[in-house]
């Protein structure tokens, strides 16, 4: 005689997280109020009214101040906008899986397709969806939607998006995508149903096909368990939708020896467990009593200490803490803050009913009955052998950085804390070890010491490693006028040291501008990434000369792409000569303006006329490009303002002597 219960019987990741939400909310003090059932469960509704959480139909209900919690099942955009004109404080509650559909009907509309729906259209889910959209189709069955499709009320070439309601059976979803892709061709298709619903019908199934009878635990108006009742109906001759356990009744039962339990996404844990127990007392009660006495009495003295590692199956997940079924006496319990080192892990996403775990036994209470348990220390016991086992392997692990102190940082490595000194942390002595925190990084474990509880590890040892490896690709692939990307490592006087993968090699300031430098400073600092080519290396010696600059970068180049002989150009001057003064064009390229081309008339030197420094307009009189020569000229732009100047003096006598006579005339 047994009893199976199914894996994925009960909560489902939605419903899970909305109850939690509604627990969170009352326990903070708050007015709260969900909007409708927050599902479809009396139990839970019950439970939370008794916490002072009430349920209100209509967002008109809804007062200022309170908290509205959205159910899991969703809402219309409708009812969300007439919620957010009442000045509460919403909770949306929505399964993260209805709310994709959602944004997919709105923006199929938007995108001038029909939405279709394959879903029940009473509904609270699938008229949630449908008030995402303004016109919607939506169909119970493959045959509904097939009826439809060739009643011709639109083309067979009309854009269609069809998803389904996250409970709906496989069966029914595959037969409708059929449907659609014969009729429509230009249908686009979401698979929107849950991936936890499709595994808890096909468990159902399989359960039901291998059992003598299925009890089937949920409110009958909740969809999915009236799906889960449906799908063991075709495999099994007894299946019995129950509320609790109370509603089971020995004579449902009579000759059955192999019963499987599922529960609905709404159903919770305590439920299932009381009706497994219950299920547990009527089909074993003559079992229990033919077991021998032997038997009996090795149960009862089976004994339990502090300490002991001891395996159980976990056979109900409470609020508090996860029940364990040792095989003994003993009622063991797992307080969730003994779970998981892990503040973040939520007990109920890492056991589920029916696991078979190893514990350690904290405290054994024979009055009561009861053994406290704990993964949490067993875990951090074996992550300890796990820090012995990678000092031997040497194994590189991934930690994150929490702290930093005088001494160094600390890094959190599966729940351990490892100390990394400062030369071991990577940064730079003097650098801001700071700026590592929350950083996810790679170490090595280098020492562990379990009596004094102390891990040291090192980051250098990784980097260090991968540095070497970097190295070794580098110098086997390497050849002249291959270009890299590297970081400037370090400055000196007559050059740049740049990494590039693992390897410094070096720019001489030679080579990092076109322009006449002093330091290598004026072209690049220290942190800068640039991009280099080999000019040549020595494998045997390890060095490697690089180049910056570029054809690209050569200012007289850039000079010849953009002035032509004739422009006028702003120019400084950057050096006095006997003979003239040499002008800076752009920066790198300088020309020569004649003492002859300085002035309109003759000066005795350059500085007469100008200085270092001053800018000048000036034209471009000559280019001799083999030379790199270019002469510039001050004077051909004053030219012509000179003659016009004679001009206007040799036209004004003869216009006084004209008008002389008219004046004298005058007078």
């Amino acid at each position: 005689m047994s009893i199976q219960v199914a894996q994925s019987a009960g909560f489902c990741f939605g419903v899970s997280r909305a109850v939690e939400m509604v627990e969170q909310a009352a326990t903070e003090g708050k007015k709260v109020v969900t909007l409708g059932p927050i599902i479809h469960n009396r139990h839970v509704v019950n439970r939370f009214d008794e916490m002072g959480v009430r349920v209100i139909e209509l967002p008109e209900e809804a007062e200022p101040g309170m908290t509205v919690i959205i159910r899991s099942h969703g809402v219309s955009r409708d009812v969300m906008e007439r919620l957010k004109s009442r000045g509460v404080e919403i909770v949306d509650a929505t399964c993260p899986f209805v709310k994709r559909i959602h944004t997919i009907v709105e923006k199929a509309e938007q995108a001038g397709q029909l939405p279709v729906i394959i879903g029940t259209r009473s509904h609270p889910e699938v008229e949630g969806i449908a008030g995402w959209c303004s016109r919607c189709r939506i169909f119970e069955s493959a045959e509904e939607l097939e009826e439809w499709a060739q009643s011709g009320e639109i083309s067979p070439d009309f854009p269609i998006c069809m998803v389904s309601q996250t409970t709906s059976t496989e069966i029914s979803w595959k037969k409708s995508v059929q449907i659609a892709k014969k009729q429509f061709t230009n249908a686009k298709i979401f698979d929107t149903i849950c991936r936890a619903t499709e595994s808890r019908q096909k468990e159902a199934a399989q359960l039901s096909a291998s059992s003598q009878a299925m009890v089937v635990v949920g409110d009958a108006k909740s969809s999915n368990t009236g799906r889960l009742a449906m799908i063991c109906r075709e495999h099994c001759p007894i299946v019995a939708l129950v509320d609790n356990a109370s509603e089971l009744k020995p004579e449902m039962f009579q000759n059955v020896a192999e019963v499987g339990i599922t529960a609905g996404a709404s159903t919770p844990a305590w439920i299932i467990k009381e009706v497994n127990k219950t299920m547990s007392e009527i089909i074993n009660a003559d079992a229990v009593q033919e077991e021998s006495f032997e038997q009996l009495l090795e149960q009862s003295i089976k004994t339990l200490n502090t300490g002991d590692k001891v395996i159980g199956v976990v056979t109900g997940i409470g609020n508090t803490e996860i029940q364990v079924d040792l095989g003994t006496k003993h009622a063991g319990y797992i307080p969730y803050d003994e779970v998981s080192a892990d503040p973040s892990v939520k007990p109920e996403d890492i056991l589920h009913l029916g696991d078979e775990i190893e514990v350690f036994v904290v405290r054994v209470n024979d009055q009561e009955g009861t053994v406290q348990l704990s993964k949490k220390k067993l875990d951090g016991m074996k992550i300890w052998d796990d820090m012995a086992t990678y000092v031997e392997e040497k194994t590189t692990v991934d930690g994150t950085i929490t702290e930093e102190n005088k001494g160094g940082l600390v890094a959190t490595v599966k729940g351990i804390r490892v100390f990394i000194p400062a030369s071991q942390s990577g940064v730079a002595k003097g650098g801001d070890m700071a700026a590592m925190l929350g950083q996810a990084v790679q170490l090595k474990i280098t020492e562990v010491n379990r009596a004094r509880r102390r891990v040291i590890g090192s980051i250098r040892a990784v980097t260090s490693e991968a540095r070497k490896a970097s190295q070794e690709q580098l110098w086997a692939e390497i050849e002249e006028g291959k270009k890299y990307h590297g970081t400037v490592k370090s400055l000196t006087s007559y050059g740049a040291f740049v990494d590039i993968g693992g390897v410094d090699g070096m720019v001489h300031v030679s080579e990092l501008s076109w322009n006449r430098i002093k330091t290598p400073a004026e072209v690049v600092k220290v942190g800068d990434e640039i991009d280099v080519y080999v000019i040549s290396f020595d494998a045997e010696k390890r060095k490697i000369s690089l180049g910056y600059k570029t054809a690209e970068m050569n200012p007289w180049n850039q000079f010849m792409t953009s002035y032509n002989v004739g422009d006028v150009v702003s120019a400084k001057i950057v050096k006095l000569m006997t003979f003239g003064a040499f002008a800076e064009i752009i920066p790198g390229v300088d020309g020569l303006i004649h003492i002859s081309q300085i002035a309109d008339k003759r000066i005795g030197k350059p500085e007469d006329v100008l200085a270092e420094g001053q800018e000048v307009q000036v034209k471009i009189t000559d280019v001799d490009a083999e030379h790199k020569r270019i002469s510039l000229s001050i004077r051909a732009l004053l030219e012509p303002v000179a003659e016009e100047a004679e001009a206007e003096a040799e036209e004004a006598p003869v216009e006084a002597e004209a008008e002389a006579p008219a004046e004298a005339e005058a007078e």
